[in-house]
């Protein structure tokens, strides 16, 4: 009888640290994009777009699951984006650069798990960095600061047995002159699946869109997307 109940405890032990999960992930982001600047006086306000170069830009996330009822999963992802317009002015150097830190903290609910998968939640997305339009006198700097609230969802499929899935994902907000939409999809193989962790590789696409107002004086506008390519671990 003892050793009954002791096998019983352990599979009940074994199956809660089934329910218990962390995910990393480590990607390579090759961004591309446009930049918009414009004063807050419409009298001096232009039209115009400025691209910018192509550029790689590290992102990474960490994400905590649980099986306590009613208390939400959390995620926090951070992207540094660091890019210069294509454009120069007469000294050579780029026009504007962007120096970009971008950090959510979410928290999620699992809405299913299984072979299909979907979470919903809210999110606070962190921006802190600034714009500096490098010009033949001197240097000027626009100061980004803004913390703004955004939903969340996510969807995704796993293809049984092949150790292929795919998941789509979007960070969304129009609140208070702030206008954010992040959205990205991507394609998994795990090469690796055992007891202790799943190691896969992965591929996607990211669209970021930021539209801010009164940042300094100026109404900001940025555009970034591209593919991107990374590792995800889950222990």
């Amino acid at each position: 009888m003892s050793g009954a109940l002791s096998g019983l405890a352990l599979l009940s032990t074994t199956a809660q640290a089934d329910m218990l999960g962390v995910y990393g992930s480590v990607d390579y982001w090759n961004l591309q994009g446009e930049y918009n600047e414009a004063p807050q006086d419409a009298s001096l306000r232009s039209a115009d777009s400025l691209s910018l170069d192509d550029k790689g830009q590290a992102q990474v996330s960490l994400a905590f699951e649980h099986p306590v009822p009613l208390i939400p999963n959390g995620k926090i992802r951070y992207t540094g984006i660091d890019v210069d317009t294509e454009e120069q002015n007469l000294a050579g150097d780029a026009l504007y650069n962007i120096d970009l830190d971008s950090t959510d903290f979410i928290l999620y609910y699992e809405i299913l798990d299984n072979i299909v998968s979907v979470d919903v939640g809210v999110a606070a997305k962190q921006l802190e960095g600034d714009v500096t339009y490098n010009s033949t006198v001197g240097a000027d700097k626009v100061e980004i600061s803004e913390t703004a609230p955004m939903l969340y969802a996510s969807a995704g499929g796993k293809l049984p047995f092949t150790g292929l899935s795919a998941k789509a994902e979007l960070l969304a907000t129009n609140y208070d002159d702030t206008q954010i939409t992040d959205a990205s999809a991507e394609i998994k193989y795990n090469f690796v699946e055992n007891l202790l962790i799943d190691l896969g590789a992965k591929a996607g696409y990211r669209i970021l869109n930021i539209e801010l107002d009164d940042q300094d004086g100026f109404d900001t506008k940025f555009d970034f997307d591209g593919p991107y390519i990374g590792l995800e671990a889950h222990f």
